[in-house]
């Protein structure tokens, strides 16, 4: 199995190969620069890794939630190069990806559920809760919502720490307060999302048969659907 990944989700960019279990990765941190550094890592890995475009299985990318801005950008050169190689994409959750890596480097958080949490802006949060046995799907509905909102859900699913069950979280959404009340065994803010934990991810779901063409690809942004809720209920009044 032979997959390519890319991301530029949030503030880094980068590419990973995955050839039967062997993974390599460019990774790098970049604000505003991922357009030209994104397809010369695609380059440096299909090098790396002795493989041509033609020769992969599947292409993977992060497909949300994130900065609107790089969703876009991984989600069209994706495309591009799916579209020219003939391939299938395997989309994955960003957030899925970042508490794949933070168990990753972390692996005593192996078994417990990981909240991972990207600031979305304007006092809220994109957040999801994964365990390592279950890493392609959110114990909770992937949502955008405030820092409270995120404690009640979490409190109401028991999920809130301070019981038998551990409870971690990751990610550079951790800096509001209210996420505090959480009891969280370990904290990791300073978690990036690699396109190695995309692939890896990806793996999983392609041997699934969880892939879709070039043309279904579309970001998940999950506020874009919060608003276009509430603009139909206004609507329908």
């Amino acid at each position: 199995m032979r997959i390519l990944a890319i991301d530029t989700t949030s503030g880094a960019c980068s590419a990973a190969l995955y050839d039967d279990g062997v993974v390599c990765e460019r990774f790098f941190r970049a604000e505003r620069d991922h357009t030209r550094r994104l397809l010369p890592m695609v380059d440096e890995v299909l090098v790396e890794g002795g493989i041509r475009l033609s020769q992969l299985d599947a292409l993977a990318v992060s497909r949300g939630p994130g900065s609107f801005t790089g969703l876009r950008i991984a989600i069209s050169c994706a495309q591009g190069l799916a579209f020219a190689a003939d391939l299938p994409v395997v989309p994955v959750s960003s957030l899925a990806a970042m508490a794949a890596g933070a168990v990753r480097s972390n692996p005593h958080w192996r078994e417990a559920p990981v909240l991972s949490v990207l600031d979305a802006r304007m006092q809220e949060v994109y957040w999801g809760v994964y365990r390592s046995d279950a890493p392609h799907v959110s114990l909770l509905p992937e949502a955008v919502s405030s820092p409270d909102q995120v404690v009640a859900a979490m409190t109401e699913a028991n999920l809130a720490g301070a019981g038998d069950m551990p409870i971690y979280a990751a990610g550079p959404g951790l800096h509001y307060e209210s996420l505090d009340r959480i009891n969280f065994n370990e904290r990791l803010p300073e978690c990036d999302i690699h396109a190695r934990d995309i692939v890896e991810l990806a793996a999983g779901l392609w041997a699934d048969n969880q892939c879709i063409s070039a043309a279904e690809l579309e970001p998940i942004y999950l506020r874009n659907e919060v608003t276009w809720k509430k603009r139909e209920r206004i609507r329908s009044r």
